[in-house]
């Protein structure tokens, strides 16, 4: 696919046809550079949610003023210099507080996540993604250009004039952006695996990054030898960024062309000869083109684009054994024995008369045994996987009781346990899915070791769920032993709670991907994890639901029956 930089002769004809007044190369314009524009407003402003106006007052200037534009070569340097303007004219009229209290925490998903999700990031191009989270705006609104000058979207002299700024001095403002992105990179790998005294000094943060705690934090890892510790070489930002697309343009982002709310009778009659008047005219006639992806309504009254690669928007589908994909049945290897549950039993068994099309929601809250270390998983079955959003976004850490997640979508989603029963060990309480719709499986165990698992060559007694010294977290009856890692398939939406009242724990969540999962679970001992990882996920309905699931939604789920009531 060509990039912009590439694609300037053929830009050049289609901006000097929308001059002399062709809708339909006005139509493949805006379709053809909104992606373009997208990009850089939702990494400058990190998606908030003024994005789309942003977005939508960059296009109509630009749209607006195009016939004052001399030299058709120079379109997309002016077209980024309009795009910055209008960022910084916005950052102008509005304060970080009443940013803040236009977007309650959760609500809306900011671009880094976006980002990770739609181009399906993994290792250090998602920890490049995530960092930008902890950029000042300004750093931010750099990074939004430096970012398509290493893509090859952008040049350097372009960067430099839609900043305002002399080539040398770019040279030296991205040069500071990207020493603060690695302080960026540092602190999102520390969050992703945390030391016992780097969660005592989260405890206190509210989950937003800001400068404040991105010096907090920056200070700690410095002086940790685990947090500071990479634990494998660190690729250049500008390495792992070379090739990576745009992040598509969400299907139905609309813009409405009133070409600065002028009606197209007064603006004809304010330019009758020039080229506003031309293009009114041809936006005026009753008709509608659809070209590029792009649909100019009569009147100049909007714009709607759908990528082509974009599936049309459709509510979330329930996956079934029709749903996977075409092609021979999985075959699965043995499945992972189960014992009977102790009694009194939380578990819900099948009727042996239960119709085949309603068994979701049998196969619950079984304890199984342990796999030898060297036994492979069975196949991953692949089910359908659009996407899931979370509101903690692509990195919700949650240490306290109440700690709670909404995910949404159809995909994958990883839920890695953090015991601490040197803070305090004891009775576990278990995590609770609440307010289900859809459905959820449990669909794979990883991480390189079950959580029971022995974690000290010199201490036999210590595992992941504490020691003779620290005491230990002890499971209630009935429950599996979590992995490190636990994986799960969600088909419409769910809230997972943080229940802590007995012994210390925290869950970290992300959405993840098929790929992700198949690669943990089938990392075993030859490749220096503990064990390979389990498959629980079958294909079928008979796969099983997490523990502690309903589709209610109690004032207080910690009062939430712990046995699943699908």
């Amino acid at each position: 696919m060509r990039t912009y930089a590439e694609a300037g002769r053929h830009w050049s004809a289609t901006i000097a046809d929308a001059q002399a007044g062709d809708r339909r190369a006005l139509d493949e314009l805006v379709a053809g550079w909104l992606p373009l524009v997208y990009n850089i407003v939702g990494r400058a402003l990190n998606g908030h949610a003024d994005v789309d106006d942003v977005v939508q007052d960059t296009m109509l200037r630009a749209v607006d003023n195009l016939g004052s534009l001399r030299d058709p070569d120079s379109f997309r340097s002016w077209l980024v210099a309009i795009a910055m303007r209008q960022i910084r004219d916005r950052a102008r009229r509005r304060t970080p507080q009443r940013l803040d209290e236009g977007v309650p925490p959760g609500e809306t998903a900011d671009f880094a996540e976006l980002t990770v999700l739609r181009l399906q990031l993994e290792g250090q191009r998602r920890e490049v993604a995530e960092a930008a989270r902890w950029l000042d705006d300004e750093d931010r609104q750099l990074l939004s250009l430096w970012w398509l000058e290493v893509g090859g979207e952008l040049t350097r002299r372009e960067l430099a004039a839609a900043v305002g700024i002399s080539r040398q001095h770019a040279a030296v403002r991205v040069q500071r952006v990207k020493e603060r992105l690695e302080v960026s990179r540092g602190i999102v790998r520390a969050l992703d695996g945390a030391c016992p005294g780097l969660r005592e000094l989260t405890s206190r943060w509210n989950g937003r990054p800001d400068s404040v705690w991105r010096k907090r934090l920056s200070r700690h890892i410095r002086g940790c030898s685990y947090c500071g510790d990479t634990r494998e070489s660190v690729v250049p930002a500008e390495r792992l960024l070379v090739g990576i697309a745009l992040v598509p343009v969400p299907a139905g982002f609309a813009i409405s062309l009133a070409l600065g709310g002028k009606t197209a009778a007064a603006a004809t009659g304010a330019a009758s000869a020039g080229w506003s008047a031309k293009v009114l005219t041809a936006l005026t006639k009753p008709a509608v083109a659809v070209t590029a992806g792009a649909t100019l309504a009569a009147g100049g009254a909007y714009v709607v684009v759908q990528t082509p690669d974009d599936p049309p928007a459709r509510a979330a589908v329930v996956p079934t054994a029709a749903s996977t994909p075409a092609g021979a049945p999985f075959q699965p290897g043995p499945a992972p024995s189960r014992s009977a549950p102790p009694s009194p039993s939380p578990s819900a068994s099948a009727s042996a008369s239960e119709p085949s099309t309603a068994r979701y929601g049998s196969a619950v809250d079984a304890v199984d045994s342990a796999p030898a270390p060297d036994t492979p998983p069975a196949a991953l079955p692949r089910r359908p996987a659009a996407g899931v959003t979370s509101s903690g976004g692509a990195h919700a850490t949650m240490n306290h009781r109440g700690d709670g997640v909404t995910l949404s979508g159809q995909g994958y989603v990883l839920v890695r346990w953090q015991i601490s029963p040197q803070y305090r060990s004891g009775g576990l309480v278990m995590p609770s899915w609440t307010g289900l719709k859809g459905k959820l499986f449990h669909v794979a165990s990883g991480g390189g070791r079950r959580m029971d698992d022995p974690v000290s060559a010199t201490d036999t007694t210590a595992t992941g769920m504490g020691s003779t010294t620290t005491g230990y977290a002890v499971l209630p009856s009935g429950t599996q032993q979590m992995w490190q890692n636990e994986y799960f398939y969600l088909a419409g939406s769910v809230t997972l709670t943080v229940n802590e009242r007995g012994a210390d724990y925290g869950l970290n969540v992300f959405p993840t991907t098929w790929d992700a999962v198949e690669k943990d679970v089938t990392s075993g001992p030859g490749q220096g994890a503990g064990r390979y990882g389990l498959v629980r996920d079958t294909g079928e309905d008979d796969t099983p639901v997490p523990q502690y699931v309903t589709r209610e939604t109690p004032a207080d789920p910690a009062t939430v029956p712990q046995a699943s009531r699908v």
